[in-house]
């Protein structure tokens, strides 16, 4: 798993003059591009705008890359499974922890951006390892659950990109959810993606996380990953004959 994670991170800046940076400088030039077109119409509802939005991106791209990668990680390295015996189950969980690393690369950004903007560094960012982990488990899930179907099915992938479109706008990744009406909010709290982002949000900005929120979110990934780890077992050894 080591190695398969070595060799994302220097193949994906093979070619590329900064190289990791990038890993920098992506959520930052993102982050200043919609804090310039979205906090004119939510600056006055969002204290810290740049913060309330990189919090959010760098949850969601988290579980965006994460469970992408983890979904193609079979496909992917179908030449090496053929050469030599490896857990299938490793490519998916080192796509997870490949991405895991972007974030905390990214999560550098955050801290300056907090220090360059005057925001407070609260103790509840102690907290944030709580939605962080188990967001993680969500992450793993899914992710089982995708390079499984995708293997078998590869318009999973096409669906997936569009799923994940829609679950962008609904996770109030750039917006502030009171702008929603009351009724659509209850929805909201649904999408556990959304959950791990306010509890998060909630731990930088000092406020003690949702309870009920990390509970619903623990249930819902906890299961997803149960889901995940028996589908994978009853399949692994027939995902070699599909590629």
């Amino acid at each position: 798993m080591t190695q398969l994670v070595k060799r994302d991170l220097t193949s994906k800046y093979k070619d590329s003059v900064l190289g990791i940076l990038w890993s920098f400088f992506n959520p930052l030039l993102t982050m200043l591009v919609f804090t310039a077109i979205f906090s004119m119409l939510f600056g006055r509802n969002i204290a810290n705008y740049p913060v309330y939005y990189l919090a959010g991106r760098l949850m969601f791209d988290f579980y965006n890359h994460g469970t992408k990668g983890a979904m193609n990680s079979i496909k992917r390295n179908a030449n090496l499974m053929k050469k030599i015996y490896v857990p299938k189950h490793m490519f998916a969980i080192s796509k997870v922890c490949y991405e895991f690393i972007n974030f905390l690369i990214s999560f550098v950004i955050l801290f300056g951006v907090m220090i360059i903007t005057g925001a407070t560094f609260h103790w509840t960012l102690i907290l944030s390892v709580i939605p962080l982990g188990l967001l993680i488990i969500l992450v793993f899930g899914v992710g089982l659950i995708l390079s499984v179907c995708n293997t078998y099915f590869t318009d999973i992938g096409y669906l997936y990109n569009v799923f994940t479109l829609v679950l962008l706008y609904a996770s109030a990744m750039f917006y502030p959810i009171e702008i929603v009406p009351a009724k659509v909010q209850v929805i909201f709290t649904l999408n556990p993606v959304y959950c791990a982002m306010s509890c998060f949000r909630q731990c930088v900005y000092g406020v003690f996380p949702d309870g009920g929120m990390l509970l619903y979110l623990a249930a819902f990934g906890l299961t997803t990953l149960g889901i995940g780890i028996l589908l994978f077992k009853i399949y692994e050894k027939k995902l070699a004959l599909e590629l």
